[in-house]
């Protein structure tokens, strides 16, 4: 029975993508955060994106951590990721140092180059630049956080050095995982990766280790890799009640789907879920098809996601019941928070 000896953490993400207004999308991912808390989780994760809701719900990351953080007590917040070229560094850095001291050093900070063209647009700027200005901000963020003077000789305040050891670095390729490794950051790889005409049927693992051998190799001595892959993961207690689920909801997200580059899948539900990357099911069948996944014989941390399932609320908190229970202690993840009775 084969089980992920490096596992040691596990996690839950969110877009913030429930079919909702949007205060109803925020009401609805902080209850899954303390969910996951609840079900002994190590982490939340959520992602910003600008403008287009149906890639992404929240533009203010900070604001929603600390929110969360207010409901929560152990479990630790993530980023995954702030848009760095699009944000005013210094001010990345002042949020972060605040939202780690209001929740007791519980933030990760996980930073990326960003995706959507027109977002830089809107923001005045080139998105054909986005590695050089996502180098320059992080260089400032970093900076910024340890205390050492700024442009003009001024330092943060509050200053927050221990957060330079939790900052994770986003990214598709085999530069950015060298980058992230010579920094010594954490590694975030992606749910899911468009596939090249000349490989269409690659699977994730074959587009991801090499991401993740180039990581290791920049590394500095001596240094621990922290290295997390997010997955697409939905658990119902019925199997077919997970696959009719599943089958609404990549449908509804396939226009999404092929803008973000992806080939076009097959009309079946299996081609589908294959495409998307997804593992779906009762607790047994997401279980094999996550040991299949050979990536997450490297990571540290495996952090979940139920996109683009998408299924509605309540199905989404019992999946992350599921997870916790039985999937991931399954494949090598050991609980160590306190036992908490789970809310029905």
């Amino acid at each position: 029975m084969k089980r992920f000896a490096n596992l040691k953490r596990l996690g839950f993400f969110t877009r913030l993508l429930d079919e909702a207004p949007p205060a109803e999308r925020y009401r609805f991912a902080a209850e899954q955060i303390v969910r996951a808390e609840k079900a002994g989780l190590d982490s939340a994760w959520i992602a910003q994106h600008h403008f287009h809701e149906r890639e992404g719900g929240l533009p203010s990351p900070f604001a929603f951590l600390g929110y969360v953080a207010a409901q929560t007590s152990r479990i630790r917040l993530g980023t995954g990721i702030v848009t760095l070229p699009l944000e005013n560094a210094v001010r990345v850095a002042e949020d972060a140092a605040v939202l780690d001291l209001l929740c007791n050093g519980r933030f990760e900070l996980g930073v990326g180059t960003g995706g959507n063209p027109s977002a830089f647009a809107a923001f005045g700027l080139d998105s054909a630049q986005r590695n050089e200005i996502f180098a320059r901000n992080l260089e400032v963020v970093r900076t910024a956080l340890v205390g050492k003077p700024l442009e003009g000789g001024d330092t943060i305040y509050p200053q927050r050095p221990q957060l330079d050891k939790r900052i994770w670095q986003a990214t598709f390729s085999v530069a950015g995982g060298a980058r992230a490794g010579k920094a010594g950051d954490g590694l975030l790889l992606s749910r899911t990766q468009p596939r090249t005409k000349e490989a269409p049927k690659a699977t994730l693992a074959e587009i991801q280790n090499p991401v993740i051998d180039a990581y290791l190799e920049a590394l500095p001595k001596g240094a621990e890799p922290r290295i997390m892959a997010s997955r697409s993961v939905f658990v119902a207690d019925d199997h077919r009640e997970a696959l009719r689920l599943a089958d609404i909801g990549l449908r509804r997200a396939l226009p999404q789907f092929m803008k973000g580059g992806h080939l076009p899948p097959g009309e079946t539900l299996e081609e589908m879920i294959q495409a998307f990357d997804t593992h779906v099911g009762d607790a047994d069948h997401v279980i094999a098809s996550l040991r299949a996944d050979a990536t997450l014989e490297r990571v540290t941390d495996l952090v979940f996601q139920v996109h683009s399932v998408d299924a509605p609320h309540p199905h989404v908190l019992r999946s992350i019941d599921l997870v916790a229970e039985k999937v991931a202690p399954a494949l090598g993840w050991i609980r160590t928070a306190p036992d908490v009775a789970l809310a029905g």
